[in-house]
């Protein structure tokens, strides 16, 4: 009995010293892991009216293989859309002028992170001025009505009023259309100034003041169809939008120019809606208010309606 044991004894102690002869396991040390690097790429800098960029960003990890990637935004002027946040290349487009600075992660097979940051530098770039002040615009007019018919026509004023006329009523509203075809598609507007000058010879109204009446208020809309200079009647006018529209408040001056109003907005719909023009009207079309602006036909070419774009 004595022998049978020690000769079990002797298989424990040899299994055990083979087993202590093999190879370890591969494992990873407790508190020998290493953080993956991620590389966002280098900065980048363009110039508008380019808005989109690409980022371009890489991953490696001494634990295992890159699981998984994520770009985000840390700061900028305003939010860019990052088109592919979860993929190490992604187009961010929608960038203004100003700085931006972007996180980059990466993700390891064992769940551990690491990030790196990247800008986008965006300058503005040169700007072109279109300055428009045109003599006998063909694309000007005054929409009215007189007792129920039609009076629209070309004349040397632009006007925004409600009159009576031999004891009839008068509604006006002036059209004015500018030529922006010069301005090359996908141009940035940076700003766009319109500027209407009080006509020193009303023909309308009192036949005195280019301005009457207790609320001349008025708006200044955009266009939003085709329409005719001189043949286009009062049922016929186009129909106006509101979002950008500009409100002017009443004057008790007889004589007020509106200088350098801005349209930005306006023009900025134009370039993308399309161009149909400008047009003007009281806020409340009650009798005996009135604003009489020259128009191009005006003798005075100096006071004709003027509309400065400047643009990138």
């Amino acid at each position: 009995m004595r022998s049978l044991t020690r000769l079990f004894l002797f298989l424990i102690s040899l299994a055990l010293l083979n087993s202590c002869q093999k190879e370890p396991a591969q494992l990873v040390p407790l508190g020998t892991t290493h953080v993956p690097v991620a590389d966002a790429g280098p900065s980048r800098v363009i110039t508008l009216p380019v808005t989109t960029t690409t980022l371009n960003g890489t991953g490696s990890s001494q634990n295992g293989r890159i699981v998984g990637y994520l770009w985000s935004l840390i700061s900028g002027p305003n939010v860019p859309l990052i088109h592919s946040p979860s993929s190490p290349n992604t187009n961010i487009s929608g960038l203004i002028a100003g700085t931006y600075y972007f996180q980059f992660m990466v993700i390891d097979s064992l769940g551990y992170t690491g990030v790196d940051t990247t800008s986008v530098r965006v300058i503005p770039g040169s700007t072109t001025t279109l300055s428009l002040q045109p003599t006998n615009n063909p694309n000007e007019m005054n929409f009215a009505e007189w007792g129920g018919t039609n009076a629209s026509s070309q004349v040397i004023d632009d006007d925004a009023g409600s009159w009576t006329w031999n004891g009839l009523s008068l509604t006006a509203r002036g059209a004015i259309k500018f030529d922006l075809s010069s301005i090359p598609p996908g141009s940035t507007i940076i700003s766009a100034k319109l500027s209407l000058y009080s006509n020193p010879t009303p023909v309308n109204g009192d036949l005195i003041n280019a301005n009457s009446g207790p609320n001349n208020s008025m708006w200044i809309r955009r266009l939003v169809s085709n329409w005719t200079g001189g043949t286009t009647t009062w049922a016929q006018q186009p129909a106006t939008e509101t979002s950008t529209q500009v409100l002017i408040p009443h004057t008790s001056q007889s004589f007020f120019d509106l200088i350098d109003i801005d349209v930005k907005n306006t023009v900025t719909s134009m370039m993308t809606n399309g161009n149909y023009g400008f047009m003007m009207g009281l806020q409340n079309e009650v009798i005996y208010n009135i604003r009489q602006f020259a128009s191009s036909r005006h003798s005075d070419a100096t006071k004709h309606p003027k509309l400065v774009v400047v643009y990138q």
